[in-house]
């Protein structure tokens, strides 16, 4: 005589077959995270690529010559690679634009605390703002100049809102840095002479470097070049901040 269990399937116990459903799952949500992450990894690469690409191309060209098709080449991809993550070129340089700014608020707030400021003499600090502004406007100054016809034409929309808030933020951070050394500082109302004075420095070098790109406009009203400039525009500074002269001269 047979024994009937003999012919029938083996069968796991409820909790047994449930637990090694669930390690099946695991195992399986655990081969797609792994095999996510390079993706994910890539995608990432890819996008930091393309911003790269956007203002590059956006520095060099203008506006008007950033074009997809300019940037895909210029990013090693192709335009409808962009086209799949960005609806127009309006919608990418946007992202690149507010990706710039975001970028340079982090600097300030993490490259040199107040604490670092502090141990930095009022005027060396001075003479190494005005020349980090100059240097950086000489470089930059076609991006600039894009960046900032680009931003008029979107005045009021909800992104120059966002890079309005991104800008004041950063400045803020920057006046925050002067000020460590308040006490140097003789003018009756601090923060509003440094909040000035920077300002005075950036719109100096906006226009003489950014909205002038003939060399030679400005020549016969300007220092003979960019170390006479910059020592001209720290002193201009230090001297409406109010600060000692004697301590000018001692640093």
């Amino acid at each position: 005589m047979t024994n009937k269990g003999q012919d029938k399937p083996e069968r796991l116990p409820k909790k047994r077959a449930a637990r090694a459903g669930t390690g099946n799952a695991g195992a399986r949500q655990r081969r797609e995270a792994s095999s996510l992450a390079p993706q994910q990894e890539r995608s990432r690469e890819s996008l930091r690529k393309l911003m790269k690409a956007a203002t590059e191309v956006l520095g060099q060209h203008g506006v008007e010559g950033a074009t997809i098709p300019r940037i895909a080449a210029h990013a090693g991809l192709t335009p409808g690679a962009i086209y799949r993550r960005f609806s127009d070129k309006d919608a990418l340089l946007e992202s690149a634009i507010l990706d710039i700014f975001a970028r340079q608020d982090d600097r300030l707030r993490t490259g040199l605390t107040q604490e670092m400021a502090r141990h930095v003499p009022l005027p060396v600090f001075a003479e190494q703002l005005v020349h980090s502004l100059l240097v950086s406007y000489r470089a930059h100054a076609g991006l600039l100049r894009a960046m900032r016809q680009f931003l008029q034409s979107r005045t009021g929309t909800d992104f120059w809102k966002k890079i309005a808030r991104l800008e004041k933020r950063s400045y803020g951070r920057l006046v925050d840095l002067v000020l460590t050394n308040a006490k140097d500082i003789r003018h009756p109302e601090p923060r509003i002479a440094v909040s000035l004075g920077v300002m005075m420095v950036i719109c100096t070098l906006q226009e003489i470097v950014v909205d002038t790109p003939d060399t030679n406009y400005w020549k016969d009203f300007l220092p003979r070049n960019d170390q006479a400039l910059r020592r001209e525009l720290t002193q201009a500074l230090l001297s409406y901040l109010d600060v000692n002269r004697q301590k000018r001269n001692h640093e």
